[in-house]
Parts: C-alpha cells; sequence; structure tokens
C-alpha cells in the first residue's frame, strides 16, 4: 500500500462545501431524483473513503465504484450506503462482492446465471442491476439477450433485480451527431425497459444520465442519476454549461493541490535548471524549488505546455522539466522564501489554476488529471 507523504510539504485539500455546493446543484437539475455518486479511481482523485463519506453527508442516496475493492474499503472504513459495482465481474469474484454487500452488476446471459448460482449458495437475497449494451460496446448485455438475462435473475430466489441502466459514449459531444447517437441509445434502453416491463420486470431503479446526461439530456432523466466528474466540480464538456448558466448556477472545484516552497536557489544567465538542462535562463533568476513531481501527479508534458503555478498569489513559469519528486519554478526577481505558499491546482489571491488547465496543457482530459494524483499525496478534508 503506497504510504501518504505527510511529512512533506504538499498536499491537496478536498472542500466539503464545495462537494455539499456541487450535490446541490445537481439535485436542483434532477428533482426527487435519487443520486448514486461515482466514487471509483479513488474517488476521481480526491480520496475514495473521505470523498465517499462526504458525499453521502452531503445528501447522495448511494455510491458506485468500479472494482471489488473499491467497494470493499469503503465497506472497511464504515461506510453502510448501497454501494453499485458499475461493470460485470469474474464469477470466481461474485461471492465476494455480496459477502461485502455490493450491488452486483450483470452484463451478460453468462453473468446472470453466475451471480443467480453464487446467490443461491449464500444466505439473503442480493441485489444486482442489469447493465443493457445500447451502442457502446465495451459492456452489457445485448437488448436481444435482456430478456432472458432478466429471467435468469427474476427466477432465482436469493437474488433481487433492483436495476437497469445504460452508459452513453458520447453524452458530452455536442454535434449533431453525438447528441443523434445519444438519442438512439435512450430510445434502445427505452425498448428494452418496455419489453421487461411488458414481462413483468420493473425494477425500482433505472438509470441512465451521467454527468453529461444529468446537464445535457433530459430524456436520460430516471429515477436515478450516477454523476461523476460533475460532482467534483467540473464540466464533462463546456456547452453542458448551459442548464447551469439557465439557472445562475455554478459548479465549485473540489480539490486543490497545495505545497510550500522547500528550497531557494539563484540562477544566472545561461544556466539550465533540472534534468534534461532542457530551458536556458534568460536573466538571473530565483528557482524554488517545489516537492511535488510526477510521482504525485504532475505530468512531465505540462513543463513543454508552458504551465505555470501560484506562489504567494503570484504566477510563474516551470524553470525546468518536471521531475519525479520536485517542481523548478522561475520566479525571476522577485522575494520568494523557503516556506512559502504554492497552489497547483486552486486559486491564490486572485489567480486560479484549474484541472481544466492542466488538461488542456497537456492536451488530455480533466478526467486522467483528477484520477492520476498519486497515492502518497494526502488528502485532507476542509471546510
Amino acid at each position: 500500500m503506497p504510504v501518504e507523504g505527510v511529512h512533506r510539504p504538499a498536499w491537496a485539500e478536498i472542500s466539503r462545501s464545495a462537494l455539499a455546493h456541487n450535490i446541490g446543484v445537481v439535485r436542483e437539475l434532477r428533482g426527487t431524483t435519487q443520486l448514486c455518486a461515482v466514487v471509483k479511481a479513488n474517488g476521481y482523485g480526491h480520496g475514495a473513503v473521505l470523498a465517499a463519506q462526504a458525499m453521502i453527508g452531503a445528501g447522495a442516496d448511494s455510491l458506485a465504484v468500479a472494482i471489488i475493492d473499491e467497494g470493499i474499503e469503503l465497506r472497511e472504513a464504515g461506510i453502510t450506503a448501497p454501494i453499485l459495482l458499475l461493470s460485470e465481474i469474474p464469477p470466481e469474484t461474485i461471492r465476494a462482492a455480496f459477502e461485502a454487500d455490493l450491488t452486483l452488476t450483470v452484463g451478460s446471459l453468462e453473468g446472470a446465471c453466475a451471480a443467480a448460482d453464487v446467490a443461491t449458495g449464500l444466505k439473503g437475497v442480493h441485489r444486482v442491476h442489469l447493465k443493457i449494451d445500447t451502442g457502446m460496446l465495451r459492456q452489457g448485455v445485448s437488448p436481444r439477450e435482456a430478456l432472458r438475462a432478466a429471467r435468469v435473475l427474476n427466477d432465482c430466489a436469493a437474488v433481487e433485480l433492483e436495476g437497469i441502466f445504460t452508459h452513453f459514449s458520447v453524452a458530452d459531444g455536442d454535434s449533431d451527431e453525438d447528441r443523434d447517437f445519444t438519442t438512439r441509445q435512450i430510445e434502445v434502453f427505452n425498448r428494452v425497459r418496455l419489453e421487461l416491463s411488458k414481462s413483468g420486470t420493473e425494477p425500482s431503479s433505472v438509470h441512465l444520465a451521467n454527468s453529461a446526461g444529468v446537464l445535457g439530456h433530459v430524456a436520460s432523466h430516471a429515477t436515478l442519476a450516477r454523476p461523476g466528474l460533475v460532482l467534483y466540480g467540473y464540466l464533462p464538456s463546456p456547452w453542458l454549461g448551459d442548464a447551469l448558466r439557465a439557472r445562475g448556477a455554478r459548479l465549485r472545484p473540489v480539490l486543490s493541490l497545495r505545497a510550500q516552497v522547500v528550497a531557494v536557489r539563484r540562477g544566472d544567465t545561461g544556466d539550465r535548471p533540472s534534468y534534461g538542462r532542457r530551458r536556458e535562463l534568460e536573466a538571473p533568476s530565483t528557482i524554488a524549488t517545489v516537492p511535488f513531481g510526477y510521482a504525485d501527479g504532475y505530468p512531465r508534458r505540462l513543463f513543454d505546455a508552458g504551465a505555470h503555478v501560484l506562489i504567494n498569489a503570484r504566477r510563474y513559469p516551470l524553470a525546468g522539466m518536471v521531475t519525479m519528486d520536485q517542481l523548478l519554478i522561475n520566479c525571476g526577481d522577485d522575494e520568494v522564501k523557503v516556506g512559502d505558499d504554492v497552489v497547483l491546482l486552486g486559486t491564490s489571491g486572485d489567480e486560479s489554476i484549474t484541472a481544466d488547465d492542466w488538461a488542456a496543457w497537456g492536451q488530455t482530459i480533466t478526467w486522467e488529471i483528477l484520477c492520476g494524483i498519486g497515492a502518497r499525496v494526502p488528502r485532507v478534508l476542509v471546510a
């Protein structure tokens, strides 16, 4: 298990009030719909247990994770809320999932049979959601086999077919083609849902909407929504902010990355700091060392992209290539000393840097930036 770097001045702050605010924004959009907060991938880099506890405390009805171990971690932390596994798991791991009181996803006829077999050998009744593949072609039972899979689950006294759902592949896209495809996914799902209803299957939990669905596709609103990124304060795509602006609402980033300067050196014109000696100093400059590197989730490619950090509420560029554990910052002729505050993500004075900024600099997506924050970075819950 990776250790947290609690003895060095670099940490992530997770804002409880920002999380509660974002959940309130989603609640405003979705009314009485149940809210399943997605906390997979270490809570999108925010810390799984910390994020999950804050989500439930702020009014989320349930949680969703990707793998069994993520669910077990939450259970061992004392979290009792329903936890949905979002993907079908290997048959040999189903028992462990049921014993941890995790809600299983079934995405194939074979998976339905395996779930029923395992549940029959255990005490109690075990919750299952049936995932329908409506075009993403990643996981889920095909529409033509959904009825058979549901029958297998319904015929098992040890299983409760609590929910059915699907997953969007381009709900965040703003092209006509993307919107049309999402509409087709919703139509396919609704046809399957109708067929199941005619056969007597009426799950209490019906869900299609991820963050993009919540914000941009009213037709995807059902009995439950399972947003992820939006709860952490970011839009999946800029156009999805229209629904928020129409209500005068906005999201608040939940995570900030902070550190302190640990060393200060003076470089001369022509010096080339850091590995590779990639960038020449154009004038005598103060070089500040910050204890955060690519092992902590600061991508090396941000150096070539011209990334900045905030020190004492002022913006400064990187002086040299990102290293595993440290950054070198060009502070020019400004006075900077050991112990000064550094903001890598977040706000300092009138300046701010967001995960969207990192994603733009690194030519990637915001999800990857947040999920890439290293395990050794301590997460601290703040107001």
